[in-house]
């Protein structure tokens, strides 16, 4: 069975999808959400095949919400949308399924037949996500656990990122979050201008620096505002330094 996600902030939107795609055997939809907030919570808990995903939703629109995913990760992201030129433009762009609105059923069904293909390609989940992050660019806001839900926090408040194999740990002042991310991933959602590589399983908020130490065979020590103590390797020392102005 394909497992599916209906998000959309319109109840009669989401009753068609469910009534339409619960005429067909081989699909289960496993819930649906009425915000992005909502959407993004289900997906880290339902882990669907496929997500129908509205991108006119408030808190966190549908563009938002796939650029907090994972490219290796995400489920297939069909996008639903009222007529949007640019966003439509990008998604033929790029082959990135989308509905429409307002749509019929002939072109429902041709984006379900696309579906079912791309279903077994995991390359073919990447490029909604990444043609969402080029529309939305840099995240300025992170989604975090917290306890059984997820909450939105400032990637400004965010002073350093530690990678732990498909895990990172998200240090902010005054807490420590647990992603299941790769390190390199959530640095391209967060973008170059905020964060910098300091070593193979680390990245710091240039803006949280508050000093450099140097230390033996080119490496320095970093100290940030908040007294932690990291360590540069010389591999990432010039790049940084060419941020900071050095």
């Amino acid at each position: 069975m394909i497992r599916v996600l209906i998000a959309d902030d319109e109840s009669p939107a989401r009753d068609k999808l469910q009534r339409w795609l619960g005429e067909l055997s081989d699909i289960e939809v496993v819930a649906g959400a009425e915000d992005g907030l909502q959407a993004a919570g289900c997906i880290d808990q339902q882990r669907p095949d496929v997500v129908f995903l509205d991108i006119q939703m408030p808190g966190l629109n549908g563009l938002e919400v796939a650029a907090q995913l994972e490219q290796a990760a995400a489920p297939l992201i069909v996008f639903v949308t009222a007529y949007d030129e640019h966003a439509v433009k990008a998604f033929e762009l790029n082959a990135v399924d989308y509905l429409l609105k307002p749509y019929d059923k002939d072109r429902f069904l041709k984006a379900v037949a696309r579906v079912r293909e791309r279903l077994g390609d995991r390359q073919s989940r990447a490029p909604a996500v990444a043609t969402a992050r080029a529309q939305t660019g840099s995240s300025e806001r992170l989604l975090v656990p917290a306890g059984e839900r997820l909450q939105l926090i400032d990637s400004g408040c965010i002073d350093w990122l530690e990678a732990d194999d498909n895990y990172v740990h998200v240090h902010t002042p005054n807490r420590k979050y647990l992603l299941r991310r790769t390190l390199q991933d959530l640095l391209l959602q967060l973008g170059e201008q905020r964060f910098a590589r300091i070593h193979k399983s680390a990245a710091v908020n240039v803006a949280a620096i508050a000093s450099l130490t140097p230390l033996f065979k080119g490496d320095y020590e970093i100290a940030l505002r908040t007294g932690v103590v990291l360590r540069l390797s010389r591999r990432y020392k010039d790049a940084l330094f060419a941020r900071m102005g050095r």
